[in-house]
């Protein structure tokens, strides 16, 4: 079963990141091989420590080579920890696990990333293990370029960046 886990130091903010994250409407515009998305339902509801919740269930589309599919997946988005916890529903996977944390750390914030997944299919997860983590690091490399775009010009001078 794929599994990476990374940790990366970026020069924006937390809630800057999660925004970035959390914008799942816009991934077909810059994450590799997502050429949809769909906003199935976006609702609030609280938390345990009373604070609120934002849970987002959303259609992916992703297109790689010859294959095509298309997988549901509930966002769980917790702008009060800075997590954000997404859970499989359906599609191409038997198993999907995928965290985010994040930090507001000296000049800007840390950021965790955790993705653990298995295709159905032997033969897609035969042809993606090759080239796992080639594409994992492409993915969030991809969120890494999109705050870019997004914050780059807000950057204090003195933040080195």
């Amino acid at each position: 079963m794929p599994i990476h886990k990374e940790t990366r130091k970026l020069p924006y903010t937390a809630e800057q990141m999660f925004a970035v994250v959390a914008d799942v409407a816009a991934y077909k515009e810059f994450l590799p091989w997502c050429v949809g998305t769909r906003i199935r339902a976006h609702e609030t509801r609280p938390a345990a420590e009373g604070h609120a919740q934002e849970i987002l269930t959303a259609d992916l589309a992703v297109r790689f080579k010859m294959f095509r599919e298309t997988f549901t997946s509930r966002a769980v988005l917790d702008r009060h920890h800075q997590t954000i916890r997404v859970e499989y529903l359906d599609g191409p996977f038997e198993y999907l696990e995928n965290d985010w944390t994040f930090r507001d750390v000296e000049e800007g914030s840390e950021i965790d990333f955790f993705i653990e997944f298995r295709f159905r299919s032997f033969m897609l997860e035969r042809m993606i293990a090759g080239m796992f983590e080639e594409a994992v690091e492409r993915m969030v490399a991809a969120f890494e370029t999109r705050a870019d775009a997004l914050y780059r010009e807000s950057l204090s001078p003195l933040s080195g960046a």
